[in-house]
């Protein structure tokens, strides 16, 4: 394994229409840790990720993912390393594509495939759902699927192209009560995978963040207010800076919720 840092942000400050999304933020994720970036909306979560996929240039600062720079390497080609599951991506979905072509649409990058698998994708495509737990259901239309298992579909397509990093925005929203239950479960498994991709999940929900995960990253107002071990960070006195209240901690097993005072 590299001893590369996966992400290793300096300084990074993003203004957009002359307000300042990001505030100078600085910050490493080493191989062999597991990061959630956690704030509420409009804390820079969003173009924090939309500058690490290139899809958004910083005002200022440095940008490096799996020990490319932004600006000094090919990000398109770069992209194709890195996996990405967001809501932004289910709405690009056509509603007619069948659960299989999603997935084996991750071998070229495309959202939509426009044409038949070979015999070879569809078979390594049937593989992939196998192990994401969405084999029942690759024949029927993407308007059919729930909303667990359009993210499981998602995630076999981000992890048929082998990425070396996985991002996962918000990948609850929308699942009932226990379709988040287990679709966290899973999320924990695939975080615990020998040989897995790096994974960063970013949320607000404190209730979403797995047992595997070793840092976080906690974000307001396009800044770091903490980072490092999950539990340092996780105080209720530094949750109640990120939150804007008083808060108190629930630890439960394999999650943590938090209270308003």
């Amino acid at each position: 394994m590299s001893d590369a840092p996966i992400l290793d942000v300096s300084k990074l400050t993003v203004t957009r229409r002359g307000t300042k999304v990001l505030r100078g933020l600085t910050w490493r994720v080493q191989p062999g840790e597991m990061w959630t970036i956690l704030g509420p909306n409009g804390s820079g979560k969003t173009s924090l990720l939309n500058c690490l996929t290139g899809f958004l240039t910083p005002s200022s600062g440095q940008v490096a993912v799996l020990g490319e720079t932004y600006g000094e390497s090919d990000w398109i080609g770069l992209r194709r390393r890195i996996g990405i599951v967001s809501s932004s991506l289910q709405q690009m979905v056509d509603e007619d594509e069948p659960a299989l072509n999603v997935i084996g649409s991750g071998l070229s990058g495309q959202i939509n495939y426009w044409g038949r698998l070979s015999r070879v994708e569809a078979e390594a495509a049937r593989r992939m759902a196998k192990r994401v737990r969405c084999a029942a259901v690759l024949e029927r239309p993407w308007a059919v699927l729930s909303q667990g298992e359009r993210q499981r579909v998602l995630i076999g397509r981000a992890l048929l192209a082998h990425p070396a990093l996985l991002i996962l925005d918000e990948p609850c929203a929308g699942l009932d009560p226990l379709a988040r239950q287990r679709f966290l479960e899973f999320v924990q498994q695939l975080a615990t995978a020998r040989r897995g991709p790096a994974l960063v999940l970013v949320t607000h929900h404190l209730e979403e963040i797995p047992p595997a995960c070793t840092h976080v990253l906690a974000l307001r107002g396009g800044r770091a207010v903490a980072q490092g071990p999950r539990d340092r960070v996780l105080a209720a006195s530094v949750l109640g800076k990120v939150f804007g209240a008083e808060v108190r901690n629930d630890w439960r097993p394999g999650a943590v919720f938090a209270a308003r005072l």
